[in-house]
């Protein structure tokens, strides 16, 4: 089969080993995965998968089931699947555990569905699971452009949150849009907006890819007893604390991240999104912002448009133009 490559530092489309799956895995014809920026850091090294996961790129996919493993009982082939990937997903097949699966109908396109598992799963684990996120309770989404941000801001909206949303100011328009109050991270004070919208109560929970310098923001913009969940380092991964602030506040910090959650938790997030969330985009109620397309051998161009922070929502690989 062929896959996406790292060679000389460039993404090549070549030839690479079809994957086997184990018995409780499927094999998936992929029709569609999509760019994270976790691709961008492991292609330069800085994100390597976890052991005994394939170097091929790709943390989502969407196509066909061509083969079942020995014990999966409840997938055939020929069922339309999307599924989180550890990795592999910059390929013409991919296994993945069949308790990760998720089953698309037939109206929703394919390179649609890829574009859902990473980003709704990211925003629907930290939100709700990890930060208890309640109706009637307020959440700032930092980067709220991005694939997690509009995913985050849809969700809250959904289950009866009050979003803010930072960005830069061309996508600001669009961030008020799904919903969210929408802050210009490049020329307001966001702890500062926050609390004069609040009436100086802030928020209950806030979701940072950023880090860095946005610790103290942040904690100037959290409510008592506030969390912030922290899912990336964009901005950097130092930054100072007084940490009077955090305990005399009762304000919780949380690291988490998805990639290196065993299949077991996994399996878990999948079956809490199969109840709660995968009906809203069944009746389209939410739905993945897609930027763009690009074709699986234009990978590198799609690498670039996401590392230009041009984007709104998810760019999607599209890996074969067969129907399904």
């Amino acid at each position: 089969m062929k896959a996406i490559k790292v060679e000389n530092e460039h993404l090549v489309w070549g030839e690479v080993p079809t994957p086997r799956p184990g018995p409780d895995e499927v094999l998936v014809q992929v029709y569609a995965s999509a760019v994270n920026r976790a691709d961008l850091l492991q292609r330069r090294g800085l994100y390597p998968p976890p052991q005994g996961v394939t170097e091929v790129m790709g943390l989502e996919a969407a196509g066909v089931i061509a083969q079942v493993g020995s014990k999966v009982k409840d997938w055939k082939v020929g069922d339309r699947v999307a599924s989180l990937l550890p990795g592999g997903g910059y390929a013409e097949y991919v296994t993945t555990p069949s308790a990760l699966l998720i089953p698309v109908p037939a109206e929703i396109p394919l390179e649609m569905a890829a574009a859902i598992p990473e980003v709704f799963y990211t925003a629907f684990l930290n939100i709700f699971l990890e930060a208890t996120l309640q109706e009637g309770e307020r959440l700032l989404v930092h980067a709220g452009a991005s694939g997690v941000g509009t995913a985050a801001i849809q969700l809250a909206r959904s289950f009866g949150a009050e979003v803010f949303a930072t960005a830069s100011q061309p996508k600001l328009a669009f961030l008020e849009e799904l919903g969210a109050h929408a802050i210009d991270r490049h020329n307001e004070d966001f702890a500062a907006h926050i609390m004069d919208l609040t009436d100086g109560e802030g928020v209950d929970v806030i979701l940072d890819p950023v880090g860095g310098g946005y610790l103290e923001s942040n904690i100037s913009a959290l409510s008592r007893g506030g969390r912030l969940v922290l899912i990336g380092l964009m901005g950097g991964g130092s930054a100072t604390l007084d940490l009077r602030r955090v305990l005399s506040r009762q304000i919780t910090v949380l690291g988490s991240t998805l990639r290196g959650r065993s299949v077991e938790e996994k399996a878990d997030i999948t079956q809490y999104f199969l109840r709660e969330v995968w009906p809203l985009v069944l009746s389209g109620e939410i739905a993945p912002v897609i930027d763009s397309v690009y074709k699986i051998e234009d990978t590198e161009k799609a690498h670039e448009h996401v590392a230009s922070n041009l984007t709104t929502g998810k760019v999607v690989l599209s890996v074969t133009s067969r129907g399904a």
